[in-house]
């Protein structure tokens, strides 16, 4: 089996747990699939734009990671459809790449972009990682890819949840203006990062931006870049794999 995938602008044994938004007493609630063991250690993965949580499936039986760790791969709240009415893909907010792309350059900006969604998605997901047991005892290891890196660095850069670590998969600095401040809370925070040089949808050169604002500010950050674009290579599969295995749970 490969171990790149690409996404154009998408994210990626097996308890199937639920794949939608569930709801109690009138307040949403985010499902997950589960993979591996019991854990610890729990890594939690948010899928990209337009994608969904069945695709990190492949990636759990790829990476290096204990027998007993389990993963916990969350399905985003919003739906996208076809004009036919078939399912497309689901989204933590509704994005709209076009309004943000850079004027004679590739890839969108979003460095100044504040979404009304990004905040309601970072809430699902911390609601999500205290309903599982993510604790300042045994904090669980979140990241995402694209568009689910973005949430993973709101819930990591704008709370105080309990983190072992953070994984940033070709994602990009959002909402700068808020996290910038609040970076020095995380010091010493391990974070793994990786993007391709010529990632078409989401800058290289913005994400280099974010990873110099993690080091400046004490973050633990471990950067691999690759020559390629929107995707997880299998370079990185293998280098992610290391770098779990430095991280204590």
């Amino acid at each position: 089996m490969s171990t790149t995938w690409k996404w154009a602008a998408v994210g990626l044994v097996v308890v199937a747990v639920g794949a939608m938004v569930g709801w109690r007493l009138g307040h949403p609630r985010l499902t997950a699939l589960r993979a591996g063991g019991l854990g610890p250690p729990t890594l939690v993965l948010l899928h990209g734009y337009g994608s969904s949580a069945e695709q990190w499936l492949p990636f759990t039986r790829s990476i290096s990671f204990p027998p007993q760790g389990r993963f916990l791969l969350p399905e985003a709240p919003e739906t996208f459809l076809r004009l036919s009415g078939a399912s497309q893909g689901r989204a933590w907010w509704d994005l709209d790449l076009a309004a943000h792309r850079r004027p004679g350059q590739l890839g969108v900006d979003l460095v100044g972009l504040d979404p009304r969604g990004l905040e309601r998605a970072a809430r699902l997901v911390r609601d999500l990682l205290a309903s599982e047991g993510n604790s300042a005892d045994r904090p669980f290891v979140l990241g995402g890819f694209s568009q689910g890196a973005m949430v993973s660095c709101q819930v990591a850069f704008a709370s105080d949840e309990p983190l072992a670590a953070l994984l940033i998969l070709s994602g990009t600095p959002t909402n700068r203006a808020a996290w910038h401040p609040l970076l020095a809370r995380r010091k010493g925070l391990p974070v793994f990062m990786s993007h391709g040089r010529s990632d078409a949808i989401l800058p290289y050169d913005l994400a280099d931006t974010l990873r110099a604002d993690l080091v400046a500010a004490g973050l633990a950050v471990t950067f691999v870049p690759f020559d390629g674009g929107h995707e997880i290579p299998a370079e990185v599969v293998v280098a992610l794999g290391k770098f779990l295995a430095q991280v204590k749970p």
